[in-house]
């Protein structure tokens, strides 16, 4: 049987949960491929999962190779697979249910999978799926998001949100965002219209009649935000349906968005960063063997950009 380096979850755990160990090379079907991990980012979902938080949510038999965003090398097709070849440069987000990215090969659906932008390297692709993905399906799919309409961006320096003011700025939208202070001139910088400090100045008392609010945050900031929207507007919420109730008290709707692999949007990224319009955000590159020290910095909520395993 050949192996791999991987990091591996066990037991339900701290970030010493993580263990870094020889695990099986995975096999493939036919419409299925091998890749050889270059990068992979590390996300909120990563440690939720280690914790045991989704435990009761998702399917997920231990012991499990974390991590659900990557970019490399097509290593291996299955016999059904047309549109894909050995040495193709690719990056996607993978089943969460599945073995993750945090090894040396993962073996996914060639369908999930799409080539990745070409004006990056593994490192800036890996930080793109899972953020890129949520971004997009909340903003467009579920949020129906219009050129012209005012967007309320929660977090908006953190991996969903810097994409989601790019995004929401490309389609023509007006794009207020909340963040601290140090982040202020970033955020212009990707296009947003507004920025408002959070820890200075309650959002609430600043904006009104937006259109969408982004919700990456729940809790408090998703019980004050249904007060800015206008009649008929929509919450988004990355982190579970939003209050039914509230969302009635207010005239407004309030949708989940729970982030789906999707290789054609992911080329739709591609194109918006290989043409400039989109620009990826990392902020920390880590080894394989720093797994534990990417969660816990994932765990402070205070990483502007993402994280990133550099795996080759």
């Amino acid at each position: 049987m050949e192996t791999m380096k991987a990091i591996r979850i066990h037991k339900y755990g701290g970030p010493d949960a993580l263990v870094l160990e020889d695990a099986p090379r995975p096999g493939i079907t036919d419409d299925e491929v091998l890749v050889k991990v270059y990068a992979a980012a590390v996300n909120p979902i990563d440690w939720k999962v280690r914790a045991g938080y989704l435990e009761d949510m998702l399917p997920i038999k231990l012991p499990i190779i974390p991590g659900w965003d990557f970019s490399g090398v097509v290593e291996e097709t299955g016999s059904s697979v047309a549109d894909l070849n050995p040495g193709d440069e690719v990056y996607a987000l993978s089943d969460i249910t599945r073995d993750g990215s945090c090894a040396e090969y993962i073996a996914v659906k060639a369908g999930i999978v799409a080539m990745k932008p070409r004006s990056v390297d593994h490192i800036q692709a890996a930080s793109v799926p899972l953020a890129g993905l949520t971004a997009w399906q909340a903003l467009f799919d579920m949020g129906g998001l219009e050129k012209g309409q005012r967007v309320l961006v929660h977090a908006a320096a953190g991996g969903v949100g810097s994409f989601a003011v790019q995004f929401a700025q490309n389609r023509g939208a007006y794009v207020i965002g909340t963040a601290s202070a140090k982040n202020r001139d970033y955020l212009l910088e990707l296009g947003a219209d507004e920025v408002i400090d959070y820890s200075v100045t309650p959002f609430e008392d600043e904006v009104a009649d937006v259109d969408l609010v982004l919700d990456t945050m729940s809790g408090e900031v998703q019980d004050r935000s249904w007060k800015v929207l206008r009649k008929g507007g929509i919450l988004v919420s990355a982190l579970g349906p939003p209050d039914a109730e509230k969302a009635k008290e207010h005239g407004a709707r309030g949708v989940p968005v729970f982030v789906q692999p999707d290789s054609a949007q992911l080329a739709e990224i591609a194109r918006l960063i290989d043409d400039g319009t989109v620009r990826t955000n990392v902020t920390e590159v880590l080894s394989l063997e720093e797994a534990g020290r990417a969660h816990e910095l994932s765990e402070t909520h205070h990483v502007r950009g993402k994280i990133v395993l550099k795996i080759i």
